[in-house]
């Protein structure tokens, strides 16, 4: 037998920085999952697979492993193969698994693994490029591990346990903070898709200049050729694009007129796509090219204005809810399939998101509120049609969205995936295989609330919060007509009717989310009772002795998540009652009403920061996309108003009315005894009598 334990070296004829990375990580994983022992252990050795040694054919990215008596020999060809042979190791011999550290998996100690002689050969991937786009990352920019780039490791590292080996490693400036790191990891690069190669933006560059590339088209070729110098001795996948500064289409910002037709558009992107290319080429060798097809180029290239090169992947993308049509934008919504086209020569991939920002209903601190069985059919759909060639997966700030980054790991290594199995495969790695735990997830996507006809129109987060604070806006600039910025939900509702309509969509699911919410308790008591692992530390920096409970580990992921939903949408409805009151003009229970339903978002909010433990404080600090905490800023305006329309001009009306005894409120010899209330203050005395 090889025994592998604390004694076991690592010994390598490969010396590039990727691969002694990733040979820390598993001596990092031996030293904390193995006990100090007298025992001899066996060696590790990585070694070039030639030929005319066992080994010889090894694919690109693929390993062997050789398991002696004496040494475990990883045979392969480039980098990742050898970093993904010894995370294999690290994975089913130390029992590491992919998200251990966003999971805080408490990992037993033993002293030693005994491996039976043989050989194991890896499978190749289903898919060639697979990564993530850090995109949305805003929870990890004040999050404290982050600190000195750690958090940006180590979501690297479970990237590459995933399988992944291609990252977007942020948006904008953060993205190309962190290329060095990412490609020091073993990762290929690739850019945001309004990003051209990932070049500075034109308005930060020359923020005094009009980003219009017919008036300045040196300047933006600058740009792009800089990005080419700087990336050129990284592996990229180049993107090829030209979009507007602001993620937007970019005849929205042009200011010549000439862009007035499909055809004009469609010409100029594939002109700026061909001298693209030619950039690179000039510094590259054998470049790998792709080119987003998103939202609005999906459409002019479905409608022929839009050629490109067959050696350009061409990378179309879901609509933000797991769904292969073009997104929703504003309040224009065309559901152009963007599923890629068998009969479509060339390469093709996607861009697919498990996070999403839309300021309409998607989910950023929640997970995708579609079903794992949804995204199967969508991603079987996609290889069917030839989309083999790229996968870049929006994963935001990693820890909300793990279960479904799973998923999609082991599509992308050719399973298919099911909730009942995913379910039941997560609780095993990460709860012990708590069915309840299982049942949970399982239950999660059923919950959401549903908005709209189609499968995958199931609100995240945001459908709470960002509407009631548009809603919340109108109120108080414009109570004669309805928000322009929800005709995508609502049509021409006057205001309302909106907010009627919000409040009815969110009392019809309410009970299904408390429902989770009180499956996912009961889930919590069961785990606080179930027998714990042999106490060992997880690998990250957390508590003094590293452990973290599982019934903790439920409460600050998915039942918290649980929690946001409930609290949110009884937020709507509360809203919504509170604005019957104002129709009726009975001000004070208008008042009462949104402070009740400032106090729901206020609860989301605190719920977040108690799951703030260990390697996670701040984590949920800088939540400025849903951003429940200023969901509850803007409804205290409304109770602001409520009260200049119900009290009176000195404020002392509801401040005798509900504060006073009832024989001291006729006496007006002093006009009031105390310091005016502030509005959260007299809120608090008017809840009690106001139910």
């Amino acid at each position: 037998m090889f025994i592998l334990n604390r004694n076991t070296v690592i010994e390598s004829e490969i010396d590039t920085v990727p691969v002694r990375n990733a040979i820390g990580m598993l001596e990092r994983d031996r030293d904390k999952v193995l006990l100090k022992t007298e025992q001899k252990g066996g060696k590790i050795r990585l070694a070039r697979g030639e030929s005319g040694i066992p080994g010889n054919g090894i694919g690109e990215e693929q390993y062997v492993l050789e398991i002696s008596s004496e040494e475990i020999r990883i045979l392969a060809v480039d980098d990742l193969g050898w970093i993904y042979g010894l995370l294999f190791i690290s994975q089913h011999y130390l029992g590491v698994q992919p998200f251990w550290f966003w999971m805080d998996q408490r990992i037993p100690q033993r002293e030693q693994v005994a491996l039976e002689p043989g050989m194991y050969r890896s499978e190749p991937f289903v898919v060639r490029f697979r990564g993530w786009f850090f995109n949305d990352e805003v929870l990890l920019l004040k999050w404290d591990y982050n600190d000195r780039d750690e958090g940006w490791r180590m979501a690297f590292e479970a990237l590459l346990r995933c399988g992944g080996n291609m990252a977007i490693p942020g948006t904008d400036k953060m993205s190309r903070r962190n290329r060095k790191l990412a490609a020091e990891m073993g990762l290929w690069l690739t850019h945001h898709h309004a990003e051209p190669l990932g070049a500075e933006m034109f308005v930060r560059a020359y923020p005094d200049v009009k980003p219009n590339y017919m008036e300045h088209p040196e300047l933006f070729q600058a740009l792009w050729e800089q990005a080419v110098e700087e990336q050129k001795d990284y592996k990229v996948v180049w993107n090829l694009c030209f979009r507007g500064q602001g993620d937007s289409p970019f005849w929205s910002s042009d200011t010549t007129g000439q862009f007035d037709t499909p055809a004009k558009r469609g010409k100029m992107i594939s002109d700026m796509v061909r001298l693209q290319c030619g950039l690179v080429r000039k510094k590259v060798e054998h470049p790998v090219f792709c080119t987003n097809l998103y939202g609005e180029i999906m459409e002019l290239y479905r409608e022929g204005y839009v050629s490109l090169d067959q050696d350009i992947i061409k990378v179309s993308a879901d609509n933000g809810y797991g769904r292969m049509v073009t997104r929703r934008r504003d309040n224009h919504d065309p559901k152009v399939s963007s599923m890629p086209d068998a009969l479509d020569p060339g390469m093709k991939g996607i861009y697919y998101h498990v996070s999403f920002y839309d300021l309409q209903a998607a989910n950023h601190i929640t997970m995708l509120p579609n079903s794992v069985e949804f995204v199967d059919r969508e991603l079987s759909r996609v290889l069917e049609n030839g989309g083999n060639a790229f996968w870049v997966i929006n994963c935001s700030g990693v820890r909300p969205h793990v279960y479904y980054l799973d998923a999609i790991r082991k599509k992308w290594m050719g399973r298919s995936v099911d909730d009942a199995v995913q379910s039941r495969e997560f609780a095993r790695d990460y709860f012990q295989g708590e069915e309840c735990v299982a049942e949970c997830y399982r239950s999660y996507p059923g919950a959401m609330i549903s908005y709209g006809p189609n499968e995958d129109d199931h609100a995240g987060e945001q459908f709470y919060n960002e509407n009631i604070r548009l809603l919340a806006h109108q109120l108080l600039v414009d109570r004669e007509h309805g928000c322009r910025a929800l005709r995508w939900l609502t049509k021409d509702m006057d205001l309302g009717e909106q907010i009627r309509f919000l409040g009815a969509l969110c009392g019809k699911g309410l009970d299904g989310l408390t429902a989770l919410r009180k499956k996912c308790e009961d889930a919590e008591e069961m785990l606080r009772g179930a027998e714990e692992v042999e106490k060992g530390p997880t690998l990250g920096k957390a508590a003094a002795d590293g452990s973290v409970s599982l019934q903790e580990l439920f409460h600050n992921t998915l039942s918290l998540q649980s929690v946001i939903h409930e609290e949110c949408a009884k937020g709507v409805v509360l809203f919504a009652e509170a604005y019957e009151a104002y129709e009726k003009g009975d001000y004070a229970r208008a008042f009462v009403g949104f402070g009740r339903c400032a106090e729901c978002f206020d609860r989301a909010n605190e719920r977040m920061r108690v799951a703030e433990t260990g390697n996670w404080v701040n984590f949920y600090k800088n939540d400025c996309f849903a951003d429940v905490k200023h969901t509850a800023y803007m409804v205290r305006k409304v109770m602001g108003l409520m009260r200049e329309l119900g009290d009176n001009a000195w404020h002392d009306k509801w401040y005798r009315e509900y504060c006073y005894a009832k024989e001291d409120q006729g006496v007006f010899l002093l006009l009031v005894l105390d310091n005016h209330m502030t509005d959260w203050d007299l809120y608090q005395v008017m809840k009690e009598q106001i139910k």
